[in-house]
């Protein structure tokens, strides 16, 4: 909803809730809600910030509940980029965060219902992960002019990419990139190592620098979803997954793959980029992943390792960096235990 078409019943309500939040007047910040459901539409027009901002400010579980009751989106950024589990977070309203990362979870499952019942509405397709396309959600990135400088992948638009296993595995990885990954399987000197490639001059690229004559190194060409049948000829005690220009659909429809292609005791992992720029999102995402890898038999064990983008000399020049977050999950998937 624009700014402008707030009605001024609800500017007024709006204002009322938020300093009743200030106060920490909560039975007359749920009055209001009751009063005018409508006021969690309003969005402050200085700074962006929402009336679920506000409660999840307050510690209040009843007043955040109140607040999707009457249907108030659980992911709106204030005008900083600034979630309603951040305010709550900096509270130290451990319990208000959790409120909201299950609300995203739980909204989010329900969009992927609709989505394979009717398709999403229209005002929802562009925002959601699990929105589709009849074309593939990768085709312009494979059609970007891509180029290798130092020790960064750009393509077209700036955008760039940076990036436990025994030895004698068999293992495979979707998307060489850098070839980071790729690197580091070489050194366990694997019995056979299967890379899937889409984009051309990533292709170019592995095939000028050796990589089509490495001992025991098998490069497929294409998209993985067009090649499953050259993909899944053996059993892989690793899998990695890590494509570009790609949605989390797309890796979901992966992840169904991953159980007929992975050893007994093989493990599973992928680049956890999902929702990578705002904390809150990226916490649903990964709790959504892993439930939909429990329904496949697959335990997902997220590992906390702290980084600090912003510190990183490579990120110069760069449009939109791979990684925003100070807090990276780094998922160990492997089948769970009958």
């Amino acid at each position: 909803m624009d700014e402008s078409s707030y009605s001024s019943l609800e500017a007024e309500f709006g204002q009322k809730f938020h300093f009743a939040c200030c106060d920490k007047q909560i039975d007359l910040a749920l009055d209001l809600v009751k009063e005018c459901p409508d006021l969690v539409w309003f969005r402050d027009p200085i700074s962006g910030e929402s009336p679920l901002h506000w409660s999840a400010s307050t510690g209040n579980e009843a007043l955040v509940q109140a607040m999707f009751d009457n249907r108030h989106p659980w992911n709106v950024l204030d005008k900083n980029g600034a979630s309603a589990g951040e305010f709550a977070e900096k509270e130290g309203y451990v319990s208000i965060y959790n409120m909201i990362l299950e609300e995203g979870v739980r909204a989010e499952l329900i969009l992927e219902l609709l989505e394979q019942a009717q398709g999403l509405p229209e005002e929802v397709k562009d925002e959601s992960p699990f929105s589709t396309t009849k074309e593939p959600s990768n085709k312009d990135y494979l059609g970007m002019d891509l180029k290798y400088s130092e020790d960064k992948l750009l393509d077209a638009e700036g955008n760039g990419k940076l990036l436990h296993l025994k030895k004698n595995l068999h293992v495979l990885n979707i998307g060489f990139g850098l070839g980071l990954i790729d690197n580091e399987l070489q050194l366990r000197k694997p019995a056979s190592h299967t890379i899937v490639e889409a984009h051309p001059d990533v292709y170019s690229h592995m095939l000028e620098t050796g990589w089509g004559s490495k001992p025991g190194v098998r490069i497929i060409f294409g998209r993985w979803q067009d090649n499953m049948d050259a993909i899944s000829d053996r059993c892989y005690d690793g899998i990695f997954f890590d494509t570009f220009g790609e949605y989390y659909r797309d890796m979901k429809e992966f992840h169904e793959q991953v159980p007929n292609m992975l050893s007994d005791d093989g493990t599973y992992s992928f680049f956890n980029g999902l929702g990578g720029d705002v904390k809150l999102f990226h916490d649903v995402y990964c709790r959504i992943a892993q439930l939909h890898l429990a329904d496949l038999n697959i335990e997902t064990t997220f590992s906390q390792i702290t980084i600090d983008p912003s510190s990183a000399k490579i990120w110069d020049g760069v449009k939109r960096r791979y990684w925003q977050l100070q807090l990276y999950h780094l998922p160990t998937c492997k089948f769970i235990s009958q």
